[in-house]
């Protein structure tokens, strides 16, 4: 996914399942990317101008 994705997602934590992290090496990478974009630094999302209406993990209410 995250090669398809690439340009709008910050983290890639697939590495996980190709075995190429642990996951405590990825939680420090997640853990350091929350601090650097909590200081300021701007996602990819936020650069393309969409990071303040695109996040939408779950729908509320019904859907159709």
């Amino acid at each position: 996914l995250y090669e398809w994705m690439e340009d709008d997602m910050d983290l890639n934590a697939g590495t996980i399942i190709d075995g190429r992290e642990t996951v405590q090496e990825v939680g420090k990478r997640l853990f350091d990317q929350i601090l650097r974009v909590a200081s300021g630094e701007s996602t990819k999302s936020e650069s393309q101008g969409m990071g303040d209406e695109e996040f939408a993990p779950w729908m509320l209410g019904p859907t159709l």
